[in-house]
């Protein structure tokens, strides 16, 4: 799922003035993407470097994702052979599902596609998340698959299991976004498997437009839901608020479905769970976000 990420040079800055009282402050931003005009000196603080490092070179965030998919596939055949077998909560469902089409419902970002390259960019630039940076690389089609996940949609695929991709990526990049599934491997039927934020489902409404607890309904009209994949509890369930003690709740009420129904790919780079530690309030600085981190750390002292 795609959410805000907040880059912080700030403090890197100040460290560096700090340090160093003779020497020229060292410019905290440049054009995304480009490498960093004083490699000698060191890097401005970010709080999303470590997990960015841990997505892009870690042998066991790999692992992760391939035991992920592999234990998925492992279940798939007793869920498609259990015709009560149902993956949407009761306020997802609207229609029973008995007799429906068999589906499984992916999330796209770092859910089935990788787009840490991306996050790299707002590293390397001292940016943070925006509309137009991320349309731009939408628009460039290369992000690559998470791992296991391409074996799992196709092997779903063979066995007549329609494989929906229910994003926050917006209706219009939908034809980049299928462009990009496809040429990595991933089957897809038609246009109507991408479910963009934004669409309209009749006789449903929600708070903001990236919530997906309308287009569960339009896709429990349709299909008996077999799986559900993402990196967020958004993409499972719906936290009203988004608070972490609302979030605790439903972990613990739907917390036997991940490892049967739900499947949580691991995304420490941005998402809900940020937010929900300083009240959703992202127009609060780096700092102040910092700080609200900091508070929300258990050390037992």
């Amino acid at each position: 799922m795609r959410q805000y990420v907040s880059a912080s040079p700030l403090l890197g800055t100040l460290l560096l003035l700090a340090g160093c009282q003779h020497t020229a402050a060292v410019p905290d931003r440049e054009p995304v993407g480009s490498p960093s005009t004083a490699s000698s000196a060191a890097p401005a603080a970010d709080d999303n470097l470590h997990a960015v490092t841990w997505m892009q070179t870690s042998a066991e965030y790999r692992a992760n994702s391939m035991q992920t998919y592999r234990a998925a596939l492992a279940q798939l055949d007793a869920a498609l052979a259990d015709p009560q077998w149902d993956a949407l909560v009761p306020a997802d469902r609207v229609v029973p599902a008995t007799g429906l089409k068999p589906a499984v419902v992916v999330d796209i970002d770092e859910t089935v596609l990788d787009n840490s390259p991306y996050q790299v960019r707002l590293i390397r630039s001292g940016l943070a998340y925006d509309d137009a940076t991320w349309a731009q690389w939408v628009a460039e089609q290369s992000a690559r698959p998470v791992p296991g996940a391409v074996e799992f949609a196709q092997a779903a695929d063979t066995r007549g299991i329609t494989v929906i991709y229910l994003s926050n990526r917006t209706l219009d990049q939908r034809t980049a976004s299928l462009a990009n599934l496809r040429a990595v491997g991933f089957p897809v039927a038609d246009e109507s498997v991408y479910l963009g934020k934004g669409m309209p489902v009749e006789g449903c409404q929600q708070a903001s437009g990236s919530e997906k607890h309308c287009r569960r309904q339009w896709v429990s009209r349709h299909y008996r839901v077999l799986m559900q994949f993402g990196d967020q509890l958004g993409d499972f369930v719906q936290p009203r608020p988004n608070t972490p003690q609302k979030r605790a709740e439903l972990l613990e009420q739907y917390g036997q479905w991940f490892g049967e129904r739900w499947w949580m790919l691991a995304n420490p780079s941005y998402g809900d769970w940020q937010p929900a530690l300083f009240e959703n309030d992202w127009s609060l600085p780096p700092a102040a976000q910092r700080a609200a981190k900091q508070r929300a750390l258990d050390a037992r002292d």
